[in-house]
């Protein structure tokens, strides 16, 4: 009861909702374009079997990106801290051209969201479409120059229009109520369907959205008019748990949606497939909504991802460069494998998965010294793990490295 009543007060707490917004930011991340391709080609290809992935992804996700806030609460970013551990010049910038590459492949993912996106919705070639995909470097400069409740406004706008789609989605396709129950915690894993389960874990935790939260609830406790970080930390938990349980909920109806609609009428493989299969089913108006849920993920998720990029930078290199000159700096660089891919006639869906497979390999980076740097007494002082969560952190990233490596693995062989 006493617990209970301590949050009840929490939640009535006025600070709290002035606290929220970094977990909205971040959540994003977990429903970018790279989940959109696995939990599709999950749903449509193995029914509801694949629903319990989701559902502890999503559990494992929500830890570390409450001990990454939890380092902004002690008032460290990530990044900030591995540079004071590494000392060396040459480590400190290797780690940076690494956590560098892992923002790339991150943006290829957003990019082609964006290009697939327009395509359907305006018939404008993927080429086309990403080019017009850099003028996302607009929304950036509109709203991340020290307007940052702004922006956390904007993304409440975003979820909701990517959660109300969904639910709109799933409500038209009339899934079987009984199969999501059973497969929530009923566990499928076979030769066939263990591909596509790697891939919605290696889209769920993502090395960005590690480095990005705690320099984010870092720079939201400057505003914070008290100096109590336990409680502080409270009002952290609440945060993330609420923000990313939304973007569990809306994952986890991407398969539904893609159950109750593909699995047995067709092999919905792609994007587009998806789109056009989702016409003669439910009309032209859910496949409507379908593309625009993918437009503003692309969009909001290369918000996130910038911000990713300028935490890493400062905290790494202790250089600072506009959010927008590095959108347009990282579209260009994107637009190289982009256009090779749509000249050689590689399928958008294809790229997404070797993005994540990209990722899947950096993910360590910012993962090894989370739970290391969590769980130093000297530097977390009050706020350190309690060893019980940082034994289950430790299985999670054993868990979650082992699955990434098989899709690595797989790939190669």
């Amino acid at each position: 009861m006493g617990k209970k009543h301590k949050y009840s007060k929490i939640v009535k707490d006025k600070k709290l909702w002035l606290f929220m917004g970094s977990g909205l930011i971040v959540s994003v991340a977990y429903i970018d374009p790279g989940n959109w391709g696995t939990n599709i080609a999950g749903g449509s290809s193995f029914n509801y079997d694949l629903l319990w992935v989701i559902w502890m992804a999503s559990g494992m996700a929500m830890l570390f990106q409450y001990l990454s806030g939890k380092l902004g609460v002690a008032g460290y970013s990530l990044p900030q801290l591995v540079k004071q551990k590494l000392k060396y010049k040459s480590l400190i910038i290797a780690y940076w051209l690494l956590a560098e590459i892992a923002i790339l492949a991150t943006d290829l993912a957003e990019f082609l969201g964006i290009a697939v996106a327009l395509n359907l919705l305006l018939g404008i070639p993927l080429l086309w479409g990403a080019i017009i995909g850099i003028a996302d470097v607009f929304f950036i400069l509109l709203f991340t120059q020290k307007r940052f409740r702004i922006l956390e406004k904007v993304f409440i706008g975003f979820i909701g229009i990517i959660g109300l789609s969904f639910i709109y989605e799933v409500f038209i396709s009339k899934p079987d109520v009984h199969l999501i129950l059973l497969h929530s915690i009923k566990p499928i894993l076979t030769s066939q369907n263990i591909f596509i389960a790697v891939g919605i874990i290696g889209a769920t935790v993502m090395p960005h959205a590690l480095f990005v939260h705690s320099w984010l609830v870092k720079n939201k406790k400057k505003h914070i008019s008290f100096k109590d970080r336990l409680k502080i930390l409270r009002y952290h938990r609440v945060d993330n748990i609420i923000s990313l349980s939304i973007a569990g909920v809306i994952n986890a109806a991407m398969l539904i949606m893609a159950a109750a609609a593909f699995y047995g009428v067709s092999d919905v493989v792609t994007l587009g497939g998806a789109y056009k299969t989702l016409i003669p089913l439910f009309g032209n108006l859910a496949a409507f909504v379908f593309a625009i849920a993918l437009l503003v993920a692309g969009i909001s998720s290369s918000i996130t991802a910038t911000l990713a990029g300028e935490s890493i930078m400062e905290g790494l290199t202790g250089f600072k460069i506009k959010p927008w000159v590095r959108r347009v700096i990282t579209r260009l660089i994107n637009m190289v494998p982009l256009i090779i891919a749509i000249i050689l006639g590689i399928e958008p869906l294809k790229m997404l998965i070797y993005s994540q497979a990209a990722l899947s390999f950096l993910l360590p980076l910012p993962l090894i010294p989370l739970i290391m740097f969590t769980a130093d007494k000297k530097l977390m002082k009050e706020l350190t793990n309690k060893r019980s969560t940082t034994i289950i952190a430790i299985i999670f990233a054993c868990i979650i490295l082992l699955f990434n490596f098989y899709l690595l693995y797989h790939l190669l062989v």
